[in-house]
C-alpha cells in the first residue's frame, strides 16, 4: 500500500516534490493555498492575498540549458532567458505532462502540522487543513515543506531614523508590479541584490529620478559572455570549481576583481563592493548603461529621513523624494510546526543537509527549496525531493533504539 505524503505549496519545489513521490509509488497530496500553481512564479497585478509574486517584466537569471527539470526540457523555441510569463508557461506544461494536477488541492491552507502520539513508532503526522472556511484533517506517513524562502517582506523601518516622518509613499518591493503610476516621480530604491537592480532600471525609463542606495556594493554580471553564450554555461566548469576549492581566499578576490572589473570599473560606478563585506553578485544587463545616462544615480546607505529628503552615510542629502521602495529581501517561517520544531526548521544549522530537521525520532519531515544556489532552483529541489523521497519509502525499515539518533552528525 502506498504511503501517503503531504506536500505544503504547489510551487516550483512543491511540483518537483510531488513527481518524485509519484517516481516512488508514493501517494502525494499538495495542499495550496492560492488558486494556481506556480507559487511566486505566477503573476497577479496585486499582492492583497499576502502572497509574494514575481513583477511583470521579471527574466530568469539562468539559462534554459542549465534550469529545466531533468526529465523535462524546455522546448527549442524557448529563449535562453525567460520572462515571467514564459517560465510560468514551462511550469504549467510540466505539471500537465506528468498529470500533476489531479494531486493538489487549491485554496487550502495548512494550519497546523502535528506529530501524532505514535510518532517514534509510525513516523506518521496529523495535518490540518481550511479550504474555504471548512476544516479538515489528514494522517499523513510525510510531509514535505515546500514554501520556500519569499513569505515575509522584510521591512526594516527601524533601522532608518525618521522613516516615520516620511510623508512620501513606502513600499516593498513585494509590492511593486509595473512602473505605470510612477511617470515623473523622484523615487529611491534601497538594497541592491538583483530585486533592486531590476526595479531601478525598469523605473529609470518612467520616473524623473531613480536613486538606488546600497550599503555595499556588488559585482554586476550580464547575461551574454564574451563568446557570446549565456553567461552561466561559460563559468559552470569542473576546473573552476576545483580552483575555488584549493586557491587561497585572498588569491581568489584577486582574480575575482581582477574579472569583474574588466568589463567596467565597479568603483568609478558606485558599485564596488565595501572593505570587510562578503562579495555580492547581481544580474543586470543594464544598470552600468543606466548610471552612464544619468537615470540611476548610486547612493551611500540612508543615515536618515526627514518628511521629504533622504540624508545618506557620505553627507549628501536628496530633497523632494516621492517614493521610498525597500527591496530589502523576506523571511521565511513555518506557522502550522509545533514548538521547538518551528524554530529549529527555521534555523537551518539544525537541517541534516538543508533537508531533514535533525531533532526528530523519524526521518519524516522534509523542508525542500530552503536553499540559497548559484544555480537553477529547479535541479536543486529535484535533488532534494529525490532524495527525501527515497528516505520515505525505505524509513520503515529503520527501528530506532534508545538513545539513538538517525543523524549520526546530530548524536551527541
Amino acid at each position: 500500500m502506498a504511503r501517503r505524503v503531504a506536500v505544503i505549496g504547489a510551487g516550483v519545489s512543491g511540483l518537483s516534490s510531488i513527481k518524485c513521490c509519484l517516481d516512488e509509488d508514493l501517494e502525494p497530496t499538495c495542499f495550496e493555498r492560492s488558486n494556481d500553481i506556480g507559487g511566486l512564479w505566477k503573476f497577479t497585478e496585486t499582492s492583497k492575498d499576502g502572497m509574494t509574486r514575481v513583477y511583470r517584466s521579471l527574466v530568469t537569471n539562468v539559462c534554459k540549458e542549465m534550469s529545466c527539470y531533468s526529465d523535462f526540457p524546455f522546448q527549442e523555441d524557448y529563449p535562453n532567458y525567460m520572462n515571467q510569463g514564459k517560465f510560468w508557461d514551462y511550469l504549467q506544461e510540466f505539471a500537465e505532462h506528468f498529470d500533476l494536477l489531479k494531486y493538489i488541492r487549491f485554496r487550502t491552507t495548512v494550519c497546523s502540522v502535528t506529530k501524532r502520539p505514535d510518532f517514534s513508532e509510525t513516523g506518521q503526522w496529523d495535518v490540518v487543513t481550511e479550504t474555504e472556511g471548512k476544516r479538515d484533517r489528514g494522517v499523513f506517513d510525510a510531509v514535505m515543506v515546500c514554501t520556500g524562502h519569499f513569505l515575509n517582506p522584510h521591512l526594516p523601518l527601524e533601522s532608518f531614523p525618521g522613516i516615520h516622518k516620511f510623508k512620501g509613499q513606502i513600499l516593498h518591493s513585494q509590492e511593486y508590479k509595473s512602473p505605470e503610476g510612477f511617470q515623473g516621480k523622484r523615487v529611491l530604491v534601497i538594497g541592491l541584490g538583483n530585486t533592486g537592480g531590476d526595479v531601478a532600471v525598469e523605473l529609470s525609463r518612467t520616473a524623473a529620478q531613480v536613486l538606488l542606495s546600497t550599503r555595499t556594493g556588488a559585482w554586476v554580471i550580464h547575461r551574454c559572455s564574451n563568446g557570446g553564450y549565456p553567461y552561466n554555461m561559460v563559468i559552470t566548469r569542473r576546473y573552476l570549481n576545483f580552483m575555488a576549492q584549493v586557491l587561497p581566499s585572498c588569491v581568489l578576490n584577486w582574480i575575482q576583481e581582477r574579472q569583474m572589473n574588466k568589463r567596467f570599473n565597479h568603483e568609478n560606478y558606485g558599485l564596488s563592493i565595501t572593505k570587510g563585506r562578503k562579495p555580492k553578485f547581481i544580474v543586470n544587463d543594464e544598470l552600468p548603461i543606466c548610471i552612464l545616462c544619468g537615470t540611476v544615480t548610486m547612493k551611500t546607505s540612508v543615515k536618515e529621513f526627514t518628511e521629504t529628503s533622504a540624508v545618506f552615510e557620505d553627507g549628501t542629502v536628496e530633497e523632494n523624494l516621492d517614493v521610498v521602495i525597500f527591496t530589502t529581501g523576506y523571511t521565511f517561517s513555518f506557522p502550522f510546526l509545533e514548538e521547538p520544531l518551528k524554530s529549529l526548521c527555521t534555523k537551518k544549522i539544525f537541517l541534516y543537509k538543508q533537508v531533514f530537521p535533525s531533532n526528530l525520532e523519524r526521518a519524516t519531515l522534509a523542508i525542500i527549496g530552503l536553499i540559497s544556489l548559484k544555480g537553477s532552483i529547479l535541479s536543486g529541489t529535484e535533488l532534494q525531493a529525490r532524495w527525501a523521497t527515497r528516505v520515505f519509502k525505505e524509513v520503515e525499515l529503520y527501528i530506532p533504539s534508545k538513545g539513538s539518533c538517525w543523524n549520526n552528525a546530530y548524536c551527541e
